[in-house]
């Protein structure tokens, strides 16, 4: 599969501090690649260096063989690179119909929205509809995710990057978000998401690259680690059987 995102030898220092050290990824364009990893593996550190959000400091990080490391995070955005935050990035006083405005780049207002798009996200997310003119900030945990989700997706993006989407939610939600997830892969959208959870990973995984202390110590297939309870006891302390 061609790469459609390229990192090499990233490094990133935030302050004093040396995170990533030396971060070798590539993400096969049309598939999901999980990134895993221990809690302070680096992870979120790698995302946010991919948006310009934290500047690499060493290292190339390239976009359809373009060079964007460097670059600020509304150029990278305009390339069609959608991030969803662990803290989700919606807009609590705001309605869901606002949030989802500022997301959509060719829209100014709600009556400029893709309606065939909204109505897919609809389908996807249907407590959105019913929400729709409800401040974002009243809505429960898991609705809160799938407007997160929603706005990196309100226009057609050829890279989603996650950073865990699935935490501290009910496993009822986190079915849905897989089930949209899996609608995003099924038309060609890139994702490279971070998750905790073992099952979510198994099930949206394609590749798999597996992070400790600023670096990456492991490439596969997911399936290929998902089989294998020894490597996962090794790379992450735990395996996927346990979560079964």
């Amino acid at each position: 599969m061609n790469a459609l995102l390229t990192l090499a030898g990233v490094h990133t220092h935030i302050g004093a501090y040396h995170i990533l050290h030396g971060v070798d990824l590539e993400v096969p364009e049309g598939q999901v690649t999980m990134l895993l990893g221990r809690n302070g593996a680096g992870k979120t550190t790698t995302l946010r260096t991919i948006m310009g959000l934290w500047k690499a400091s060493q290292g190339a990080i390239s976009f359809r063989g373009e060079a964007i490391h460097g670059r600020e995070t509304p150029d990278i955005a305009q390339l069609g690179i959608a991030y969803v935050p662990e803290t989700m990035g919606i807009f609590t006083d705001l309605t869901v119909q606002e949030n989802m405005v500022l997301a959509a780049r060719a829209a100014r207002h709600a009556g400029e929205l893709d309606t065939q798009r909204l109505d897919w996200i609809f389908g996807l997310f249907p407590a959105l509809r019913k929400f729709w003119l409800y401040p974002a900030g009243k809505l429960s945990g898991g609705q809160k995710q799938m407007l997160a989700v929603a706005r990196a997706i309100v226009e057609p993006r050829a890279l989603i990057l996650i950073d865990e989407p699935s935490k501290g939610l009910a496993p009822s939600i986190v079915n849905n978000l897989i089930g949209a997830l899996r609608e995003l892969k099924a038309q060609r959208t890139t994702i490279l998401l971070v998750e905790q959870n073992f099952q979510m990973a198994k099930a949206l995984g394609d590749t798999v690259a597996v992070m400790d202390d600023g670096r990456v110590v492991h490439r596969g297939e997911m399936a290929a680690l998902a089989a294998d309870e020894s490597l996962q006891q090794r790379l992450l302390g735990l395996s996927l059987g346990a979560h079964a």
